[in-house]
């Protein structure tokens, strides 16, 4: 199945919106069609690239899996300062850190079976465990929404075991 890179990002600063939400309650939608209205809003972006970001209370999250927890969910764009905020608007700084980051191609709503992978064969298998750091997804200009070519990124935190 799919290999991940491993990278080392940057610190990475964002500015966007966020929810308190759960799989159980998805709200991503309702965040992104509040806050793609106000991208234009952002002066100082890095570029046009978009990051979906969870939060997550804890690093065993997904040990204990249950679709009724709660976590952060942003939407957010990568600035390189936070000069100008837009009233309404939030900052997120996304620390420096190691990630396994796996290319997507394909519907959104279809990534299960590749998050299932990730966290359930991947992860476990490999000399890494997740960091407690935020887990994002990068979309640039080849994503394309619910089309079957769509493509994004995957950006798992991760540290040695």
């Amino acid at each position: 199945m799919l290999k991940p890179i491993i990278r080392t990002l940057p610190e990475t600063k964002l500015i966007g919106q966020k929810k308190i939400t759960s799989f159980a309650k998805d709200e991503t939608l309702a965040l992104w069609k509040s806050f793609a209205p106000r991208i234009k809003e952002i002066k100082n972006k890095v570029n046009a690239d978009t990051y979906a970001v969870d939060i997550y209370p804890e690093t065993s999250f997904f040990h204990q899996f249950d679709p009724k927890r709660t976590f952060e969910k942003w939407a957010a764009i990568a600035v390189r300062d936070y000069g100008q905020i837009p009233e309404g608007l939030e900052t997120l700084v996304i620390p420096k850190g190691v990630y396994a980051v796996f290319n997507y191609k394909g519907r959104p709503s279809d990534a299960m079976a590749t998050f299932q992978y990730i966290y359930g064969d991947w992860l476990p298998n490999s000399k890494y465990e997740m960091d407690d750091r935020p887990y994002f997804a990068l979309m640039g200009d080849q994503y394309k929404g619910e089309h079957t070519e769509s493509e994004e990124t995957f950006w798992i935190p991760i540290r040695p075991k």
